[in-house]
């Protein structure tokens, strides 16, 4: 076996071309790989079992002595720009109607392309540093001036190294009209879907290991028209990609749907024409057994959000259910004034928690939990190629250490990440590439990025 000394590749260098052995770490989160795996040319190339030691012959060594690896996370859903809003006075202690209520005025006048890649910037930057690789935001809010957005949120995945799913989303059906959206915050429908197809026809890469993926996701049956999720659905076929929208997060959403359509939200999906398998669910909570049967029929996806669901008292997703019945299952942080936060790692340990609350604690594991914000995440952004540590998968990667004093004790290496409450990764590898170095983004200014951000959410506690 031909090896260097140990190495870190530091500050950000790659790995491709070489054969990198990632070498005994304390646990991973795959089966037969005691010993660690080996990455080469971005991709997972092979895994290292007990006792073993790699068949090929490897030109660098990771010693990974001190870390637990695992996939790297998958965030299924996010509100980047709230990350302007966090705790604001206007609403904290409020259920997402009366929330909603309170922000959507101070987002429709205050939101803009410089403030908005600064929320970007710091949300991603956020995610990658809790242990996440991939992300989808499901970027709804379009007030005159921010017709760019998807193109600013390419740039900063970009820039940072992670994989993105660009998720269009829409607004336009305001209070007037008898929805919840602010008239300052949407778009006519001719507008939302021509974007759609540029941001798909730029960015929408169906290729194994893309950086960039499309999906359209009208933002909610309370605030977009049957015409805009029909024709939305149509062009999704047509281009291949998937369809992400809320649904069933609140009993105040049932009302509604009941009001103005005469039937449920599941009935709703099925009359637009989303019940299949390219579509997944933000939050999916209030659904009776017959719902749970027809999604996981269709094959349609969800995204539980549990830190969102018990910050806004929205209710408890049957995950459990939901999986059994065949619905992919995955994680998402919420945005950031409902959550506030970004970090996929907490949302791991928050699933477990929640879930044991629902079920019991036989029923809800942390393996079920990581499950979720890896494959079950991946599978309901409709990728193969992450989301599990196995041959031919993408080297995407997070590396947590045990060092910090709440895990003194620990004796289950993975279960203590989420039990003991894991908070950041140590380091992060994307594509093969590593993106978080000793906890720190690599070429990211932390405190610049912090006094910038700061600077421009000033603006959101001036609005009344």
């Amino acid at each position: 076996m031909v090896v260097s000394a140990p190495t870190q590749t530091g500050k950000g260098g790659g790995t491709m071309g070489d054969r990198v052995w990632i070498k005994d770490p304390i646990a991973v989160l795959a089966d037969g790989a005691e010993r660690g795996v080996v990455v080469e040319d971005g991709k997972i190339a092979e895994l290292v079992g007990k006792g073993a030691e790699p068949v090929n012959a490897v030109h660098k060594v990771f010693d990974a002595a001190r870390h637990v690896v695992t996939p790297g996370l998958i965030n299924t859903h996010h509100h980047m720009f709230q990350t302007l809003t966090r705790a604001h006075p206007a609403a904290i202690n409020k259920e997402l109607f009366p929330w909603l209520q309170a922000l959507f005025p101070i987002w429709a006048k205050n939101v803009n392309p410089e403030n908005f890649r600064l929320a970007t910037r710091l949300a991603l930057t956020e995610l990658m540093m809790s242990g996440c690789t991939t992300a989808s935001d499901h970027q709804y809010l379009y007030p005159p001036g921010l017709d760019e957005a998807m193109d600013i949120q390419a740039e900063e995945a970009g820039k940072l190294g992670i994989r993105m799913t660009l998720t269009r989303g829409s607004l336009n059906l305001t209070e007037e009209e008898g929805g919840n959206a602010n008239s300052g915050a949407v778009q006519d429908t001719d507008t939302i879907l021509a974007d759609c197809e540029r941001v798909i026809g730029r960015y929408h890469d169906a290729s194994e290991g893309a950086m960039l993926q499309v999906a359209l996701a009208p933002c909610a049956p309370f605030n977009v028209t049957k015409r805009l999720m029909v024709e939305t659905a149509a062009l999704a076929e047509r281009c291949n990609c998937h369809m992400h929208t809320h649904l069933a997060e609140t009993r105040d959403e049932i009302d509604y749907c009941m009001a103005h359509f005469g039937y449920r939200p599941v009935d709703y999906l099925e009359e637009v024409g989303w019940m299949n398998d390219r579509v997944w669910l933000a939050h999916g909570i209030h659904f009776n057994d017959d719902e749970v049967v027809r999604l996981g029929k269709a094959g349609v996806g969800v995204s539980h959000c549990p830190t969102s669901n018990m910050v806004l008292a929205s209710g408890q997703c049957r995950t459990k259910e939901l999986e059994a019945a065949g619905s992919p299952v995955g994680l998402g942080v919420d945005g950031s004034a409902s959550n506030d936060n970004s970090n996929l790692i907490e949302a791991v340990r928050h699933a477990l928690m929640i879930g044991r609350l629902t079920y019991n604690a036989e029923s809800v594991t942390h393996l079920d939990a990581f499950r979720w914000g890896t494959s079950g995440s991946a599978a309901c952004l409709g990728r193969k190629d992450i989301g599990t540590i196995a041959v031919g998968k993408q080297a995407d990667l997070s590396f947590y250490s045990l060092d910090e004093l709440r895990f003194s004790g620990a004796g289950d290496p993975l279960a203590a990440l989420v039990l003991c409450g894991a908070y950041k990764a140590d380091r992060v590898m994307v594509k093969g590439n590593w993106k978080i170095e000793d906890g720190a983004p690599v070429g990211v200014d932390l405190a610049e990025l912090r006094y910038e951000h700061g600077r421009v959410a000033k603006a959101f506690l001036e609005t009344v």
